[in-house]
């Protein structure tokens, strides 16, 4: 059976951060070439958007794919997709603000309260950003079980995220749906992956 031993780290990431990056060079490519669709700012908006949960869901299934085909350096990624999912969400946020608002700030109230699932998003926004502002060792250490409990916090986003989803679209809420549905399942496994840890950690004591 393979096994990732401490040499594949590197290769690892690059991987990963080929895998992040070629959408963003996809998304350049049409803007310049004109391919966006008749509308080119809610695509951009959309593709970002979704960019953010699908690095999401690649965050929260590195855990389970680890443990079950016992794959530890893997654990090792996770801080650098995470900060992709923030780095996305970023976008996201940048977008709607500069090309759907024109930064007019004093719209951004009037648009939370007419269009609630912008709160959502702005929620789910905040967590990301403590998330990645603790990230770093040096932060984890000082913070001690905190960071733990903080951290825990990105099973809200996974939440919060399709539920955002979801409310933004008008019409074909499948994809939306599948999403959130998918989401759900996910959270589900990993909280059960817990409870048979620590399980199998009470019996071994």
């Amino acid at each position: 059976m393979f096994r990732l031993q401490a040499r594949h780290l590197l290769p690892l990431k690059i991987a990963f951060h080929l895998i992040a990056l070629v959408p963003l060079v996809v998304l350049v490519w049409r803007v310049l070439n004109d391919q966006l669709g008749g509308d080119p700012v809610q695509y951009i908006i959309h593709y970002t958007g979704m960019g953010a949960i699908n690095s999401l869901i690649a965050v929260l299934l590195i855990s389970p794919v680890a443990k079950h085909f016992k794959l530890g350096l893997l654990m090792q990624t996770r801080r650098l997709v995470g900060l992709y999912v923030f780095a996305y969400a970023s976008l996201h946020i940048l977008a709607f603000l500069s090309l759907d608002l024109l930064f007019a700030w004093q719209l951004l109230l009037s648009e939370i309260v007419k269009r609630p699932y912008i709160l959502v998003g702005a929620t789910a926004y905040l967590i990301l950003l403590l998330l990645a502002i603790t990230s770093f060792a040096r932060v984890k250490r000082a913070m001690g079980r905190r960071w733990q409990q903080l951290h825990n916090w990105v099973y809200l986003v996974a939440l919060l995220a399709p539920i955002h989803f979801y409310w933004s679209v008008k019409s074909e809420v499948i994809e939306p749906s599948l999403y959130l549905i998918g989401l759900i399942c996910l959270l589900l496994i990993r909280v059960n992956l817990k409870q048979l840890q620590r399980r199998l950690s009470l019996r071994a004591n």
